[in-house]
């Protein structure tokens, strides 16, 4: 199948075997070369060629079926690990990546329990049609702020399901209204006895994305990280008070820059996502208590209204799937 465009590059097999043992050592390359094809433009995926090239490959006897849903969007049999997902934006991410296929999604939170609404969306999906039980939902307790208890929680992970693919990191917390000249210096850098924005935030994304990137090291598969950071990182939303809040979330997004530099020789795809003005149970605790603020939000976006939870399971899974492999570094 691979001939004609091989040739087209004019690859010989010496050539194809090195950059099997170069960029990926952990495989043999006979291995590497039976399952993988790589080119000038690093390895592709082992079911394809998709696209135009499959085209020009293809026998005018072949009768085609389409790729785009069943190959580059699907997560089929991929693990992740998702914090924060015990409600709100986690729990929606949590839930597209086992809908689009994956074989297990480990939630992490900070409750030792999981939530209601967490039983109901994990029974939800093993009642759904067409999955046959697979994705499931998995729930473990963990502060992300502690970084032993993270690097472990992964490794409880890789041990039990011998791969992983896909970390979020959602998790995150937001300030009360705070003028910025009374913020103490506790409030704002150290207060482990207590949530605080600065180590959720910022330690807790980086130990969450360090337990998940270490299995996916181990397990040499590659994979895709996406850090949830927030417009308020890189624009400021005058009125609202909440300097320490928005200074964690210009850090995820300078983080994922220098993740992805970092991990990207290994086939790690970083970025970041920042959802926008959505309508959550974290947000609605003070959209809820101050009706002139729906307005003022709604008013500053192009489609005057608030964001729903659910319109980012497209790109959640996009981000997450080989449909982005090209997308590294980006917000």
């Amino acid at each position: 199948m691979y001939s004609g465009f091989l040739q087209h590059w004019q690859l010989p097999s010496a050539l194809l075997i090195a950059a099997a043992t170069t960029v990926w050592p952990c495989m043999p390359a006979c291995g590497a070369i039976l399952n993988y094809i790589f080119l000038p433009t690093g390895i592709a995926p082992p079911y394809a060629l998709v696209g135009v090239a499959a085209v020009l490959e293809a026998s005018p006897d072949t009768t085609p079926t389409p790729t785009i849903f069943d190959h580059e969007f699907s997560l089929k049999d991929k693990v992740a690990l998702v914090s924060g997902a015990n409600r709100g934006l986690g729990l929606e991410m949590a839930m597209v990546l086992a809908e689009a296929g994956a074989r297990a999604v480990y939630c992490v939170d900070l409750p030792k329990a999981p939530s209601d609404e967490w039983f109901k969306v994990k029974d939800y999906l093993a009642r759904m049609k067409g999955k046959a039980g697979e994705g499931r939902l998995e729930y473990l307790g963990a502060d992300v702020r502690d970084q032993e208890r993270m690097w472990r929680l992964g490794q409880t992970i890789g041990d039990r399901e011998g791969r992983m693919d896909i970390c979020i990191t959602a998790a995150g917390i937001l300030n009360a209204d705070t003028d910025c000249l009374e913020y103490t210096s506790k409030a704002f850098q150290k207060a482990y006895s207590s949530p605080n924005v600065m180590e959720t935030n910022v330690n807790g994304t980086l130990f969450t994305a360090q337990a998940a990137v270490r299995q996916v090291v181990r397990f040499g598969n590659g994979g895709s990280i996406i850090l949830i950071a927030s417009l308020s990182g890189s624009v400021t939303n005058r009125g609202f008070h909440r300097i320490s809040y928005n200074t964690s979330k210009s850090a995820v997004l300078q983080m994922a820059r220098s993740l992805a530099c970092e991990l990207g020789p290994k086939r790690i795809r970083v970025n970041s996502l920042s959802p926008g003005f959505i309508y959550t149970p974290m947000t609605a605790s003070f959209f809820d208590t101050d009706p002139g603020l729906l307005e003022v939000v709604a008013d500053s976006t192009p489609l005057n209204r608030p964001g729903r939870p659910d319109e980012l399971r497209g790109v959640v899974t996009w981000l997450a799937s080989d449909a982005s492999t090209f997308c590294m570094g980006s917000e």
